[in-house]
């Protein structure tokens, strides 16, 4: 007969109890700061402290000199009224929610149909995604330039096609009519590549299973895109107009460089008037300018809290 392997009995306590696991040692509260602290310098450096400096900026009477010697007098809230009262606060006002609006309705739609589309995996699908990322990637003074070329009332190539076809010339940026109809079009042009790309991997989410049950109850494409894919990339959706409404509404670079807010402030929008008044001026007004763009900073802040409280009431639901 074979001998027997005996399992040693378990430890115990003095009192019979079996020991208790020993405990990980909790790390010590500077270490949680430490890994804060990064964070907390960047954004109190390049986020904190300029607002704080263009809040106190549109509370003083700032010229150049003060500006320097830093003894501009406290005035409240004199620069605000400055720019409620002048005669270009109603049209940048109006100028900058047709700007925002209007992009932010074609850049999401168009960008939405193309990532449907591209959602078929179709052959060489990801080479024509990648190639509509190139709008995205160029920098800002380049598409604007280009732009200005293709709407250049002269020798802009929109307007030989127009021509080609018997239709006369338009004055894209030089007419009040059509200036700020050319800088929606560009900016569209620049933003469609962002929808697509978080809109697109926002259908990458969606399970498949849920097309598949829906084709064979008969649903066609539109009734599969409008009961399952859009429902279903609402958090995506929300998200993307937010990024993209803060992102319009602080656009310069392609205003700037299109028409300069002109002619006769027809494409003036908030962004460049906070610039004109600023440093477009042989005497800059540094606190209206100031003033303007903090209400930049107030309307994207509300935008954004209303994202939130949105967000918080469809997690509690």
């Amino acid at each position: 007969m074979s001998p027997t392997t005996q399992v040693p009995p378990p430890r115990t306590d003095s009192d019979g109890a079996a020991p208790k696991a020993p405990r990980r040692p909790v790390p010590p509260q500077w270490a949680a700061w430490a890994f804060l602290a990064p964070v907390t310098l960047y954004l109190g450096l390049f986020y904190a402290y300029p607002l704080y400096r263009n809040i106190d900026l549109s509370l003083r009477h700032y010229t150049v000199r003060s500006f320097v010697r830093g003894d501009a007098p406290f005035t409240g809230l004199a620069n605000y009224r400055m720019v409620f009262d002048d005669p270009t606060f109603a049209p940048a006002l109006l100028h900058t929610v047709v700007f925002t609006g209007v992009c932010l309705v074609f850049q999401y739609a168009i960008g939405l149909a193309l990532a449907v589309f591209f959602h078929q995996n179709f052959r060489l699908s990801a080479t024509l995604r990648a190639l509509f990322l190139v709008p995205w990637l160029l920098p800002l003074i380049v598409s604007a330039s280009t732009w200005s070329w293709m709407l250049n009332s002269e020798s802009g190539v929109v307007n030989a096609v127009l021509h080609a076809v018997g239709i006369g010339p338009v004055n894209w940026l030089t007419s009040p009519s059509w200036s700020l109809t050319s800088v929606i079009i560009a900016n569209i042009w620049i933003g469609v590549p962002f929808n697509l790309v978080v809109l697109h991997s926002g259908l990458q989410s969606i399970p498949a299973g849920l097309y598949e049950a829906a084709a064979l109850d008969g649903a066609n494409a539109w009734q599969r895109f409008w009961r399952i894919t859009f429902p279903l990339l609402r958090p995506v959706s929300a998200i993307t107009l937010l990024l993209g409404l803060v992102y319009t509404l602080k656009v310069f670079d392609i205003i700037w460089i299109m028409t300069k807010g002109g002619p006769a402030d027809s494409s003036t929008t908030f962004a460049t008037w906070s610039y004109q008044l600023g440093f477009g001026n042989l005497l800059p007004a540094f606190g209206p300018g100031a003033a303007v763009g903090n209400l930049l900073v107030l309307a994207a802040l509300v935008f954004g809290l209303i994202y939130v409280r949105v967000q918080r009431k469809q997690a509690l639901s």
